[in-house]
C-alpha cells in the first residue's frame, strides 16, 4: 500500500483544492439567494408565498434523495467520481434560470441545483475527513463550510449588486456559467481519498460494513448522538429554508432595496461561513453538545430579534447573529456524526444524516410558504424559530460528549 499519512497539514496541497472546490460549490446556492424569489414576484406574477418558494421545496427535496444515496454511492465508487457528476448536473442550473419563460423551468433548475450541491458538497466534507486526523475532524468540516458559505455570501452579494446594475436576468446567472467550468476544472486536479479510507478502515477496531437499512436506523433514532444530530440538523436548515424564501420578502415588505437586502442576506451566510473557521477547531477542544445546544438556543432568539427591530443597523447584529447560531452547530454536527460512525458507514451515515439535514431546506420553505398565506411573514419567521429552540433543548437533554477521544462511545 501506497505511503498514506494522515493530517490536514500533511495533505495540504489536497485539503486547500477541496476547500477552493467548495467554495464555488457554495456560489452556486449563493447566486440565486437574494434574486430568485424577487424574479418569482416581478417577472412571473406569483402573488402566493407558497408558489414563490416552491423553487426552494424543489432543491431541498432534490439534494435530500441525492444526498441520501450520495454517501453509499461514493462508498462503492470512489469520492472524485461522484464529484465530478455532481459538478456536470450543476451546469444546467443557470442555463434553465437564464432561458426560463415559465416558473417551471425555475423549479425543475433547482431540482439540478440539489442534484449538484448534495453530491458535490457532500464529497468535499467527506473527502476532508478522510484525510484529516480523528482529532482535526471540526476544523476539517469547520474549513469545508467556512469556503462554501463564504462562497453563499459572495455570490449573494454580488448577484445583488448584478442585479441592481442591470437587469435580475441573464447577467448574474452568466457568472454561474463560469462556476461551473472553474468547478468542473478543480474536480478533475484533486485526488480521490480512496487510499486513506481503506487505511482507516483497516485500522478501525469497530463493526464491519452496515447494511443501508441498519445505517438508516442508527442514525436517524436508534443511535442516541447521531439522532439527536440529525433532528438538530434538520431543523437549522428548516430555518435557513424559511430565510432563504422569506428573508427577501420581508426586507423588501419593510421598503429596502434591493443592494440592501443584497447586503443583509449576504450578512447571515457570510458570518455562517466565517465563524466556522473557530466553532468546528473549537468542539475538537471543547466537545460537540454544548456548541450544538448553544448555537439552536442563539439561531431562534436571532429571528426573534430580527422581528423586534426596526432599524438596518438591528437587522444586521440579528442576521450577523443567525449566522454565528449557525456557524456553532453546522460543522460540529458533522463532525459529531464522523466521530460516531465507523470508517467502513461514515459516508453513509453522513449522507443519511445530510438527507435529513437538507430535507428541512424543502420543509422550511413549505411550512414558511403556508404561514405566510395564512397569517403574514412575521408571524411564519416567529413560528419557524421554535423548532431550532427545541432541537436546542433536546441536544442539552440526549447527547453525551462526542470529544474524538471518546468517539464511537455510543454506537449501538
Amino acid at each position: 500500500m501506497k505511503n498514506i499519512q494522515f493530517g490536514i497539514k500533511e495533505n495540504i496541497v489536497q485539503f486547500l483544492l477541496l476547500v477552493l472546490t467548495n467554495f464555488f460549490v457554495g456560489s452556486m446556492v449563493g447566486l440565486e439567494r437574494t434574486i430568485l424569489p424577487i424574479i418569482g414576484e416581478e417577472e412571473f406574477g406569483l402573488a402566493s408565498a407558497s408558489a414563490a418558494l416552491s423553487f426552494i421545496i424543489s432543491f431541498g427535496f432534490s439534494k435530500a434523495i441525492v444526498n441520501y444515496f450520495a454517501g453509499a454511492i461514493a462508498d462503492r465508487l470512489g469520492r472524485k467520481k461522484v464529484l465530478i457528476v455532481g459538478w456536470s448536473a450543476g451546469l444546467f442550473v443557470p442555463l434553465l434560470v437564464i432561458f426560463a419563460d415559465a416558473w417551471w423551468m425555475i423549479v425543475v433548475a433547482n431540482i439540478f441545483l440539489g442534484i449538484n450541491q448534495g453530491l458535490a458538497w457532500s464529497m468535499t466534507v467527506n473527502m476532508k475527513i478522510d484525510l484529516a486526523k480523528p482529532t482535526e475532524r471540526g476544523l476539517a468540516v469547520g474549513l469545508n463550510e467556512f469556503a462554501g458559505y463564504t462562497g453563499v455570501a459572495v455570490m449573494a452579494a454580488l448577484s445583488g449588486y448584478i442585479a441592481a446594475t442591470f437587469s435580475n436576468r441573464p447577467e448574474p446567472f452568466y457568472i454561474g456559467l463560469a462556476v461551473v467550468v472553474i468547478g468542473l476544472m478543480l474536480s478533475f486536479l484533486v485526488r480521490d481519498t480512496g487510499e486513506h479510507l481503506k487505511r482507516q478502515a483497516k485500522s478501525s477496531s469497530q463493526d464491519a460494513a452496515l447494511s443501508a437499512g441498519e445505517v438508516f436506523k442508527r442514525t436517524a433514532f436508534k443511535n442516541p448522538a447521531l439522532s439527536t444530530a440529525t433532528f438538530a440538523g434538520l431543523s437549522t436548515n428548516l430555518k435557513d429554508g424559511m430565510a432563504w424564501g422569506l428573508f427577501p420578502l420581508f426586507f423588501a415588505g419593510v421598503g429596502l432595496s434591493v443592494p440592501e437586502i443584497g447586503l443583509l442576506v449576504a450578512l447571515y451566510p457570510a458570518a455562517w461561513g466565517f465563524f466556522q473557521l473557530f466553532t468546528g477547531a473549537l468542539s475538537d477542544r471543547w466537545g460537540r453538545k454544548w456548541l450544538i445546544a448553544g448555537g439552536m438556543w442563539l439561531q431562534a432568539a436571532s429571528l426573534w430579534l430580527l422581528l423586534m427591530v426596526d432599524q438596518y443597523s438591528l437587522w444586521v447584529v440579528a442576521s450577523v447573529l443567525l449566522g454565528l447560531g449557525t456557524a456553532m452547530v453546522y460543522p460540529t454536527l458533522q463532525a459529531a456524526i464522523s466521530d460516531v460512525a465507523a470508517p467502513s458507514w461514515r459516508a453513509s451515515s453522513m449522507g443519511v444524516y445530510r438527507s435529513f439535514r437538507d430535507s428541512g431546506y424543502a420543509f422550511g420553505a413549505l411550512f414558511a410558504g403556508i404561514l405566510t398565506d395564512v397569517i403574514n411573514v412575521e408571524w411564519a419567521i416567529g413560528l419557524v424559530a421554535l423548532l431550532p429552540m427545541m432541537a436546542g433543548v433536546m441536544a442539552a437533554m440526549r447527547m453525551n460528549e462526542t470529544l474524538p477521544e471518546k468517539a464511537h462511545q455510543l454506537k449501538k
